[in-house]
């Protein structure tokens, strides 16, 4: 992970709308490559700052790379899934199957432990976008028992420009079952475009991310960068430039807890931590066993 603190510069006056609200940029990255997967958030380093948001992936490539996704674990957190471009298919036997294309998301609520990692296949697209997120849970949902979801885009509610996936903005509310205290939104502006978002009353932390195109925030950003904001509630006026320009953008209120982290959980305290490498510990016991049956597939979706 790359990140460095930065003053804010502002830009020029022609470079942004004249309303632009001045909440500076307090950090920047563009993350850390491997493959067709770059690392924005990680909970050891910029998740103490936006959390519960602790996590960001940005992946792009040849849709063929979620193939060589493995089975893996997870406890204290609920990931989401969301495609910025390209589709791909999910099928659980608890959810049916369908299609996620553009503004579709998966929602993984981990609680008290899961092991997952092939409910998600190659579609029609030769390639796939998107952001895969992290959010720590709060104590009476981080050794929980695990709820998904798959939402095709026609199920997320809109907002001008922006697409509700988690939390409520302008009275409109995401179908996801996300804890309150948080929003999470897809925005997609055309070239030249201003958007300014108002953050409800609380929400002081406050970070986007650009998959395409770039913004003035009122710094710019590029495509591949994460931002962070200053601690605050005002708004921000953001701006595309020369192309169509696709973000994510979330705020919340600061989850008031220490991150105490695992390899693959997060969690308010070393307590639940242990209860949920344990649970981690025994459903990978019985996934191996159920591996080596002979009626075992190679490709169980979803382990819990």
């Amino acid at each position: 992970m790359i990140f460095a603190q930065r003053p804010h510069t502002g830009a020029s006056p022609d470079a942004t709308p004249a309303t632009a609200t001045h909440r500076a940029i307090s950090y920047r990255t563009t993350g850390s490559g491997h493959g067709a997967i770059v690392r924005l958030m990680s909970p050891g380093d910029l998740g103490h700052l936006v959390k519960p948001f602790v996590f960001l992936d940005l992946f792009e490539g040849e849709s063929s790379f979620i193939n060589g996704m493995p089975m893996h674990p997870h406890s204290g957190i609920a990931t989401v899934t969301l495609i910025t471009e390209g589709n791909l298919r999910f099928e659980d036997a608890g959810s049916g199957k369908g299609m996620i294309d553009y503004g579709g998301v998966e929602w993984m609520r981990a609680g008290g432990g899961v092991w997952h990692g092939k409910e998600m296949s190659v579609g029609t697209s030769k390639r796939i976008q998107g952001f895969q997120l992290w959010v720590a849970l709060p104590p009476e949902l981080e050794n929980a028992s695990v709820d998904s979801q798959y939402l095709e885009s026609g199920a997320m509610p809109e907002v001008g420009p922006a697409r509700v996936i988690l939390g409520a903005y302008q009275g409109v509310q995401s179908p996801v079952r996300a804890p309150a205290g948080m929003n999470y939104l897809l925005v997609t502006l055309p070239a030249g475009e201003s958007w300014t978002y108002v953050p409800p009353k609380g929400h002081e932390s406050l970070w986007l991310s650009v998959s395409r195109g770039a913004l003035y925030a009122p710094d710019l950003v590029d495509a591949g960068e994460m931002a962070i904001f200053e601690p605050g509630n005002g708004s921000i006026t953001l701006k595309a430039m020369q192309r169509e320009t696709v973000f994510v953008i979330g705020s919340a209120t600061p989850h008031p807890y220490d991150l105490a982290l695992g390899n693959y959980s997060v969690h308010t305290n070393p307590q639940a931590l242990r209860a949920g490498e344990a649970k981690i510990a025994e459903i990978g016991v019985r996934l191996r066993e159920y591996l080596k049956q002979p009626q075992g597939s190679t490709s169980v979706p979803v382990f819990k």
